[in-house]
């Protein structure tokens, strides 16, 4: 939430921190223009990111189909271009430099890493090939780096997605969409090449609940409807009746207008076109590999549900599978010297607070719930909270900052990225992009990294 006049007054008569924030997605961004806006000219902080370009979520995990959606770095860009805002890309913490020794240079250490980790099924076969999770899979048709080397297998019969929410949908458009309909996006060339290939003729979106409890909005649900080789299928017999859904609000009532559409397509066949069904109150237990360990099935439950929970009822089946993306949440990934809560998969806190001078904010405090905004009043909540803290220890610690963060980057030999550096990677980009899209993303961090030195070198002739 915005700070009061009184918040913001009564702060600035202190001596402003020195901040370093982990991380440079929505949570990072929003939270150091919450600092910002406290503090003023006189606080210094510092963004670090593992990876040589920032905006996290925005840039790798955001559908590359959604572009308005991806406008809101624009918004990010403000804060980073503030003369006391820096962006130290290529520095993984908790491996170039320690949460302890921010901790010694800097007034407070926000941990802003998100959750780029997949969330295990924990089932038997989960292993098998071609078996993977939205993080891995999304990562890859967004360039990820992590995951640029994915190639999934879609030369099989049927894709399985896992999840009832956006990011299943997502990952359902894009395996569905034809080559026309990616103009416009920042999909990259690999993944496009890929897909184009593909010869999956069925498209299977699974959940263990029902039409109820999905938690797709109704605007990426329409979307599905709107491709011209998609051919979204519900069952007609598992929507809720009419009188049950006049008692719903108004978003999921949308979105089961949605449903009942395409229970019109029930039980058509369009030559040309990739049915994507919706099943629901379905389990998996186990996956089935074939003779070469690649999944050719899946083991699944039939449920029930009870207040709002899926219940196995021990009705077991199997369902063709030759690709599946699993699409049932993340996980933060933990750093050293950090508790962990490993039920959670986030950093253990009380309201963002995870001890003397630590803090962590977004999906790292909360875990992957809420939207991309979800993360602004997040990060305002965290910095009143720094200020408070501050107020009540000492005014002024009278810590290196900054300064000692660069001489110890120096004494490593780390090759810190700044912001400007990755201006000239992403107008690289921009001029290698295809005549229909924004941009064209490297993959590799080498390649990144090659881009920037070389443009500097130039700039320096």
């Amino acid at each position: 939430m915005p700070h009061s006049p009184a918040q913001a007054n009564g702060s600035n008569q202190q001596t402003a921190p020195a901040i370093a924030i982990v991380g440079s997605g929505p949570a990072g961004y929003y939270t150091a223009e919450a600092a910002v806006k406290l503090w003023g000219d006189a606080v210094r902080i510092d963004i670090f990111d593992r990876l040589p370009v920032p905006y996290g979520l925005i840039r790798a995990g955001v559908a590359p189909d959604h572009q308005s959606i991806k406008a809101v770095a624009r918004r990010y860009e403000t804060t980073a271009l503030a003369g006391n805002v820096r962006f130290c890309g290529h520095v993984e913490v908790g491996r170039d430099v320690s949460v302890t020794e921010l901790s010694d240079l800097y007034d407070a250490v926000i941990l802003a890493t998100g959750a780029p980790r997949d969330r295990p099924l924990d089932i038997p076969g989960e292993h098998c090939g071609n078996v993977m999770g939205s993080a891995a899979f999304v990562g890859w048709y967004n360039g990820h780096p992590d995951f640029a080397d994915l190639s999934p297998d879609l030369s099989g019969g049927t894709a399985v997605v896992i999840g009832m929410g956006n990011v299943a949908l997502d990952v359902a458009r894009i395996l569905s969409k034809t080559r026309a309909e990616f103009a416009g996006s920042d999909i990259v060339a690999h993944a496009l090449r890929h897909l184009s290939t593909s010869s999956l003729d069925r498209i299977v979106v699974l959940g263990r609940r029902g039409p109820l409890q999905i938690m797709m909005t109704p605007k990426e649900l329409g979307e599905l409807g709107d491709l011209s080789r998609a051919l979204p299928r519900v069952d007609p017999a598992d929507l809720p009746s009419v009188e049950e859904e006049q008692a719903l609000e108004p978003g999921l009532r949308k979105s089961l207008a949605h449903l009942r559409a395409y229970a019109a397509n029930h039980e058509r066949v369009d030559e040309g076109r990739v049915p994507v069904d919706f099943i629901f109150h379905a389990v998996p237990r186990a996956f089935i590999p074939d003779a070469n360990g690649q999944v050719c099935a899946i083991e699944v439950e039939e449920t029930r549900v009870e207040d709002g929970r899926a219940i196995g009822t021990g009705n077991r089946w199997q369902l063709p599978a030759h690709l599946v993306v699993s699409c049932i949440g993340y996980r933060t990934a933990p750093i050293p010297e950090v508790p962990f809560d490993e039920r959670g998969g986030r950093f253990a806190n009380t309201d963002g607070f995870i001890r003397s001078g630590l803090y962590c904010v977004g999906w790292a405090r909360r875990g992957p719930s809420g939207t991309i905004g979800t993360n602004r009043p997040d990060g305002y909540a965290v910095i009143d909270r720094i200020a408070a803290d501050l107020a009540a220890t000492a005014p002024a610690t009278g810590k290196a900052g900054r300064d000692g963060f660069d001489a110890l980057a120096t004494a490593r030999g780390l090759d810190v990225v700044s912001f400007s550096d990755w201006k000239r990677i992403e107008e690289a980009e921009t001029r290698r992009a295809r005549d229909d899209a924004p941009r064209e993303k490297f993959v590799a961090i080498t390649d990144m990294i090659a881009v920037k030195d070389e443009t500097a070198g130039e700039q320096a002739e």
